[in-house]
Parts: C-alpha cells; structure tokens; sequence
C-alpha cells in the first residue's frame, strides 16, 4: 500500500545541507491531511485492493479507469452511498498522485459511473431551512444570562445580521474585528 505522504528520508544523493530543511518538509507534507483523512484514505484504499484481488485484477498502481468504474458499480450494487463512493475515488486519486501516475478517476468513464449512481440511487442533498428571524428570537430568549449565553447570542446575531455560514462563523478571530 502507499504510504502518505510521498516524502521521505533524505537519501544520499541529496545535499547534506537540505536535511533540516527536508526533514521539516516532511513534517509539513505529513500534516497535509487530517488523521482521520489519512485513516479514511488507507482504509478506502484497502477495500479497493481486497476487491481487485478478489476479481483476479492486479491493484498495482496504476489501475486502468474500467477497474475503478466497475468498483464503483460493485460498491453502489452493496448499498454503499454516493459520498462514500465519493470519498473512495478521493483515496484511489490520492495515492495515484502521490506515486506520480495519471489518475484514472479523471477518466470520462469513472465521471459518467459516478454520475449515472448518483442518478440512479438518488443523492441530492436534504437542504435545511434557514433561521427565520422568529427562529433567532427564540434561541438569543432561550440563552442563559452568563458569559457563555452572551457569547452565544453575539454568534447567533451575528451569524443573522451577516447571513454567515457555519464555517464562516467558527473561522472568525478577535483579530478579524474592525474598530470604528
């Protein structure tokens, strides 16, 4: 199986003097991805190998577009979801990058597989209804009169008053503050 991520050790044909600074290279390239990502991707990568070896194909990469379709089309066929599959080629891709191969999931044959099980099994995406102004009244009523109340209701306007997402919100920072 691939490791992640593609840098290694120095060897011997790099200069002595880049070690430091490579072996921090390292360090910054093995944060690239989240823990839980990378475990994701191994995982995802292993049931991609069980499987071509269960169908007699060689799972060396790189793998040839039909084998990633036709895994795509075995795992919708076991019930798997649309984003699952999604976060599938995500790893396949992932590893075909890291060892300097083409990705087969660019093919017009994985895109069109993916796209007609997404048809096919059905995988729009539930919208929540947004908070209506009734709906912030209730939740800056319900918040306790503490410092943590307080901090929630300041999100909860803001968040209104500046139509912010979610992520918009949790990315804000005391520098970020303008003062008039």
């Amino acid at each position: 199986m691939p490791s992640l991520p593609a840098l290694r050790a120095p060897s011997a044909s790099v200069p002595r003097m880049l070690g430091p600074d490579l072996e921090a290279a390292i360090g910054y390239a093995r944060a690239e991805k989240a823990p839980g990502t990378r475990r994701a991707y191994q995982a995802d990568h292993r049931l991609f190998v069980a499987w071509c070896e269960a169908k007699g194909v060689s799972p060396t990469l790189p793998v040839a577009a039909e084998t990633v379709a036709a895994f795509l089309a075995a795992e919708a066929q076991a019930g798997k979801r649309p984003s699952t599959l999604g976060r599938r080629l995500a790893a396949i891709r992932y590893f075909h990058k890291l060892a300097g191969f083409p990705t087969p999931t660019d093919a017009e044959a994985v895109k069109a597989t993916l796209r007609g099980i997404r048809r096919t099994v059905g995988s729009a995406k539930v919208r929540k209804a947004p908070a209506l102004a009734d709906d912030i009244k209730a939740m800056v009523a319900a918040s306790p009169d503490s410092l943590r109340g307080k901090r929630d209701r300041a999100l909860v306007l803001l968040g209104f008053a500046g139509a912010f997402r979610r992520s918009e919100l949790v990315a804000l920072d005391v520098a970020d503050r303008r003062t008039a």
